[in-house]
Order: C-alpha cells, then sequence, then structure tokens
C-alpha cells in the first residue's frame, strides 16, 4: 500500500487496490473532483475489503456496514482524467469490528506522475444478510508483531468512546432549512449560510442489505457542507479535512432523510461546517426523526491560482452559537498544533490552513 514502509497484517486478503479515472461528471463547479466523490471511493473500497474479508470464514453470509470514518485530509485536489488509485489494508480487527486504512493515490497517465491526496481510517462491523439487525463476529488478522496488534487495539478503544460520547451530543439536531429568505438574514451570520437538503432513499442508494451505504451518505454531507461554505463566502471553495463521521443508525430503503449544516468557527483561512443527519420513517408508523450521522467539515476558499483566500469572519448572534465557536477554535488549535508536529517529523503533508 502507498504510504506504508509494511504491511500490518500477513492474512491473505488484507489489500486491495481499486482504480478509475476521473471523468467531468465527477468535477465541481470549479472543475476538481468533488470531495464527496472521493470519499465515496474510500468507503467502497472500504466495504469490499471489509466484506470479503468477513465472509472468509464466517460461515454466515454478511456484509460489512461503516460505523465511523476517522479523520480524512484532502492534501491535494483531483483533477479531471487524472486516475485515482484507492488502497485499502485491514489493519486491526476486534470480536465485531474492521479497522480499514485507505490511502488515495492521484496519478497524471500524460506526465506519468502520482500524488497522495487522502488518507483515511474507517471501522465497519459486519451484519448478517439474513437479519440484518444481527451483529456478526469478525474473523481475526495475523500481525505482523505484537506491537502492532496492540497499537491497533489502542485505536479501537479510543474510537469506540468517541462514538458514545458523539451519540449522547446528537440530541443536539439542527433544524432544517429548506427555502429561507436571506436577503432577511445578515451576511455571515449562522443563520444566513446554514441549509439542509432531504433526499428519498432508493435502491441505487443502498447496497446488498437494502440500506444507504455508508459513501452516499458522506456524498451528501459533503454536498450539503460545500453550499453552507459557499455561501458564506461567496468564492470558490474545497474540502479541506472531515472530522470523524460517527454513524448511529442505519438508513433503510425507502426512508427520507434530511441533511442538514451550519457554520459552527472560522479561522482565517478556514472553515468549519458541522452536518446533521436524520432519518424520516416514512413508511413505518410515526416515531419523529432519529440520528443518523454526525461530523464536522473544514472548508477553504481558493483563487484561480489555488491560493487559500481570507475567509470571512462568522458573526455568533445567541449564547448557544458561542459556544459551538470556541468549542470549534479549540478543536482548530489543537488540530493545528497536531498537524504541525507531524509536519517536523516528517509523518504527513502540510495542507491550507
Amino acid at each position: 500500500m502507498e504510504g506504508a514502509t509494511k504491511p500490518l497484517c500477513q492474512s491473505p486478503g488484507c489489500s486491495i487496490q481499486v482504480s478509475r479515472i476521473m471523468r467531468p461528471d465527477d468535477a465541481n463547479i470549479a472543475g476538481n473532483v468533488h470531495g464527496g466523490t472521493i470519499l465515496k471511493m474510500i468507503e467502497e473500497a472500504g466495504v469490499i475489503i471489509s466484506t470479503r474479508h468477513c465472509n472468509r470464514q464466517n460461515e454466515e453470509r454478511c456484509v460489512a456496514v461503516l460505523a465511523r470514518v476517522e479523520r480524512t485530509d484532502f492534501l491535494s485536489p483531483m483533477s479531471i482524467g487524472d486516475v485515482a488509485h484507492v488502497s485499502a489494508e485491514i489493519t486491526y480487527t476486534s470480536k465485531h469490528s474492521v479497522e480499514v486504512q485507505v490511502n488515495v493515490m492521484a496519478e497524471n497517465i500524460l506526465k506519468g506522475a502520482k500524488r497522495l491526496t487522502n488518507r483515511a481510517t474507517l471501522w465497519y462491523v459486519a451484519l448478517s444478510l439474513e437479519n440484518v439487525d444481527k451483529v456478526v463476529e469478525v474473523p481475526s488478522i495475523q500481525y505482523t508483531s505484537p506491537e502492532q496488534q496492540e497499537e491497533g487495539k489502542k485505536r479501537y478503544e479510543a474510537q469506540k468512546l468517541d462514538r458514545l460520547e458523539t451519540k449522547q451530543r446528537s440530541e443536539d439536531i439542527i433544524l432544517p432549512v429548506i427555502s429561507v429568505d436571506r436577503q432577511s438574514k445578515e451576511p455571515y451570520t449562522v443563520g444566513y449560510s446554514q441549509s439542509s437538503l432531504i433526499h428519498l432513499v432508493g435502491p441505487s442508494d443502498c447496497a446488498l442489505h437494502k440500506f444507504v451505504q455508508g459513501g452516499v451518505t458522506m456524498k451528501l454531507m459533503d454536498e450539503v457542507a460545500g453550499i453552507v461554505a459557499a455561501r458564506h463566502c461567496k468564492t470558490n471553495i474545497v474540502t479541506a479535512s472531515v472530522d470523524a463521521i460517527n454513524f448511529h443508525q442505519k438508513i433503510q430503503k425507502g426512508s427520507v432523510i434530511t441533511v442538514s449544516g451550519r457554520m459552527t468557527f472560522t479561522s482565517n483561512k478556514s472553515m468549519e461546517i458541522e452536518v446533521f443527519v436524520d432519518i424520516d420513517h416514512v413508511m413505518e408508523s410515526p416515531k419523529g426523526k432519529t440520528p443518523a450521522a454526525t461530523a464536522f467539515f473544514t472548508y477553504v476558499s481558493l483563487d484561480k491560482e489555488g491560493k487559500a483566500l481570507p475567509i470571512p469572519m462568522l458573526k455568533t448572534e445567541t449564547e448557544d452559537e458561542k459556544r459551538r465557536f470556541e468549542e470549534g477554535r479549540n478543536r482548530y488549535l489543537h488540530t493545528k498544533a497536531k498537524r504541525m508536529a507531524q509536519v517536523q517529523k516528517g509523518h504527513c503533508l502540510p495542507i491550507h490552513e
């Protein structure tokens, strides 16, 4: 796998690579490949390798379902005509979870040059095809050393704790805003850029178990976050990173999902958007909306030369908005300090700040 010094797993079938050329319908309005498209490719590679692994030893047929995506940085934009190479490797298994690490490389096939565009870590659970509410045990992998297994266990415990904390916070919902008179709103406020999207889940959105693929949900989340970012700064915007995406509920075919986003924090050259996905079970007896997924997206604004433009400061009006702004500032400072330490060690590439 690109970016790895040695394989983390010795079991057969622990790594795959999926490639395809980027087409015009993959582009955003600025001409670069849509961030949601890349997230969808990452998840597709993860679900392929996880489902394949989980069915290697299990007699009960099952399919891997996305539970969480760790922070994903967009290190370099991908262009139309590039070939995307998505490499996925299983790096840890618990009793019911699979950790997959994914690298995305962009290849300019005219020049023969390759560059790293994304790294991501995804967590899957296996559900029975006969009973989608039943979680199936995951076959273990063979590690190259006890240290690698122990490091994987630490990552597993950390993400499990964060998922529980995030699920408790998911009661804080965003009221959907489908149509709003923005002339009545003051520019650069949360209410001015807040946006929502309503989507009816159809067969093309679903995988084998008739529930929505995680990559489809992530693409919709990125689209809404992009609308919020564009409304705020009125310039060309691109996805810079995505904090952990936690999936709380399965989304069934025939459900209506509402994807809502709001601005939470702006720095000089970046903006953070919080995105919620809620399920409306229209085909079932009324039981209200339930939270399905949450995440924070970070966007930057670029000029025609690809240089970062200043971001207008977010105007907070309520105590809740001021609290979320300070929480966003803390996340921003923590991430910036962590990235600078990694850059100094040569472990990652700097991105727009």
